[in-house]
């Protein structure tokens, strides 16, 4: 069942998403050669602690940190722990917050150091298809017209779309309906409406979309190897134009 939002709630999800996206601008001057994913786990959970509210995934069906952090061919949920960073790297790091009992929910994919031509394209592209599908989040289209435009501006791109994550309804809870495919026909799926709150959040390979999940039950990387790149925010249906809670 999709939960819509009164205004009273949205103004919840806001102050939510403002603490995601402050931790964000904390941890984008960290990324960098020689730091431990760990340690950017230790500066995330820091600053959301200061801002009176809790990191959303320690916990989370067994989650052991505060942020995900997966790092080239790691796709998703990667776990903060000794790796180094090295100049060349790209890491995505996705983010959760619970405040005032609403989630904020963000990820966005950093390059460290100097990386590939490739590499670069590949985040650009990323970001650039959540701003395709942006574009018919609004009344009157419909859930798979997102989809449809990501996937649709991806493989132009010569990329491919991950398959087997999606996106999600958020608000009391990280995960609400509906989910959110990345691909696929458009025209399918609720038609959308104001209150709706969604987390968009595709994840880009730059070889085939087939991916695995390693030995520790969470990381999730690529099957051929290649980079892997992710982009999310938490967003708001209004009655014109849709409204980005998680950035500043």
């Amino acid at each position: 069942m999709i939960v819509l939002k009164s205004r009273r709630e949205l103004a919840f999800m806001r102050e939510a998403g403002r603490i995601v996206a402050e931790t964000f601008e904390v941890l984008k001057e960290s990324v960098k050669p020689g730091i431990t994913t760990k340690e950017l786990d230790i500066i995330a959970e820091e600053y959301i602690n200061s801002r009176g509210a809790r990191a959303a995934f320690k916990g989370y069906r067994g989650f052991p940190a505060s942020i995900c952090t997966s790092v080239n061919e790691e796709v998703v949920h990667g776990i903060p722990g000794s790796r180094v960073l090295k100049d060349g790297d790209i890491i995505s790091i996705d983010v959760g917050v619970v405040f005032n009992g609403y989630c904020g929910d963000a990820a966005a994919t950093f390059p460290v150091g100097d990386i590939t031509e490739e590499a670069l394209k590949l985040i650009q592209v990323t970001e650039g298809c959540f701003y395709r599908g942006l574009e018919y989040a609004k009344p009157g289209y419909r859930l798979t017209d997102i989809s449809h435009a990501i996937q649709e501006y991806v493989e132009s791109n010569g990329f491919s779309v991950v398959r087997d994550y999606v996106g999600h309804g958020i608000g009391q809870k990280m995960h609400e309906d509906p989910q959110i495919p990345n691909f696929g026909p458009p025209g399918k799926g609720p038609r959308l409406t104001a209150g709706m709150t969604l987390a968009i959040e595709p994840m880009v390979n730059i070889g085939k979309y087939h991916v695995m999940t390693k030995e520790d039950n969470w990381t999730v990387v690529t099957k051929d190897g290649s980079l892997s790149a992710h982009y999310e925010h938490t967003i708001a249906i209004t009655d014109n134009e849709p409204e980005i809670l998680t950035l500043l």
